[in-house]
């Protein structure tokens, strides 16, 4: 199977799971509550235990700025003047995500990274490092063991091979929960469901089944993103209430026609309901071939008439590749426009340049992406 007829299995496949598979999908997969959601946590830390790959501490004054606070808090006091040239300590940035309503006691995974110019984090531990929200507060502790996906091995001569990231490393469940996050998930007569992608067609298709539910007047969407639910007030019959409809199921609305390219990989995806106008497409190539060939141009005999000189020969061909043209009859469909690009012999490169050449004509009646 060459390139085209991949690319055209990849279309037709993406066509038919758009357009043919049409089932009922969970509240819960369809969109969330406001006011449930993660937060984000950040904080500083060192790492310790380093095999010679840490912070060249002449180069992050920071790194040793750090270790002296650490040491001050331990009752050891570091002599004025005595900078630790340590290579087993690094200075590093811990980040977490705290989700939604994590009581104290619990545990978290933290993501630690280098910040100066440690080689490596592997087989180092994190020391104890205060988390803290936008707000200020202190919402988590962490410390522990990391692991490092990463491999950075070299050797005396200078070669070196580094496989994935050496300098980020994660330690799960790294972190202890101190403090809650408070929301106002218990406030109020109503809770919002907030799609996860907007469309008007969904959210009046949300807020229908959801009447149909519980009874008329229930619910009702206010937004392409947003639909407003009454619920109880009591927070144990709201969190049975909520788990009642999450697992409703809703027939989600059909997405609008696109066409999405990445640019980086040549992967094209033509969804359902694409259709171009008439429209007359010329396909061809130019291709101009330059070589550059070297003479030796040598003298008469015995060095006479002459010296010995390499010279230049350049050839230039000019080729004209079979152009075509085909046309596009009104309302195309997604197989036909396949169909019509292969019997071209378009590359994926190519299609691209066809479809935008279609979307500026106002031939291509779809969106098109390039990612």
């Amino acid at each position: 199977m060459n390139l085209l007829q991949c690319l055209r299995v990849v279309l037709l496949l993406a066509a038919s799971c758009l357009s043919f598979t049409v089932s009922a999908d969970r509240v819960k997969d369809l969109a969330g509550v406001a006011g449930v959601r993660s937060n984000q946590l950040i904080g500083f830390g060192l790492v310790v235990g380093l095999d010679s790959t840490g912070d060249q501490t002449s180069q992050a004054p920071f790194t040793v700025q750090a270790l002296k606070n650490m040491l001050v808090q331990l009752g050891i006091t570091v002599p004025v003047g005595v900078d630790p040239q340590l290579r087993n300590v690094a200075a590093v940035s811990v980040h977490a995500v705290l989700p939604a309503f994590s009581k104290p006691g619990q545990s978290i995974d933290v993501t630690v990274s280098s910040i100066a110019n440690a080689g490596s984090l592997r087989g180092g531990s994190l020391l104890i490092t205060p988390l803290k929200g936008l707000d200020g507060q202190i919402y988590a502790i962490a410390q522990g063991n990391l692991v490092v996906g990463g491999l950075d091995v070299g050797g005396l001569d200078g070669s070196k091979i580094t496989v994935n990231v050496p300098s980020v490393g994660r330690v799960p469940n790294g972190a202890m929960v101190e403090r809650d996050v408070p929301n106002d998930f218990s406030e109020g007569e109503t809770i919002t469901f907030n799609l996860h992608t907007a469309d008007f067609t969904t959210a009046t298709r949300l807020a229908d089944r959801i009447n149909t539910a519980v009874g008329p007047g229930t619910a009702s969407a206010l937004d392409s993103m947003s639909v407003e639910v009454l619920a109880p007030q009591d927070s144990s019959q709201r969190i049975s209430y909520l788990s009642m409809l999450e697992n409703l199921e809703v027939e989600r609305g059909e997405a609008a026609a696109k066409v999405i390219v990445n640019s980086r990989t040549g992967t094209i995806v033509i969804g359902a309901h694409v259709e171009v106008s008439p429209a007359a497409v010329s396909h061809g190539s130019l291709v101009v071939t330059i070589k550059e060939n070297t003479d030796v141009s040598q003298p008469d005999g015995f060095g006479r008439g002459g010296q010995t000189a390499v010279t230049a020969d350049t050839q230039i061909d000019v080729e004209q590749l079979g152009s075509r043209m085909f046309l596009f009859e009104p309302g195309v469909s997604l197989d036909e426009i396949v169909r019509a690009v292969n019997e071209v012999g378009a590359a994926p490169g190519d299609l691209v340049a066809i479809l935008e050449a279609l979307k500026h004509a106002g031939s291509l009646h779809a969106e098109l992406l390039i990612i």
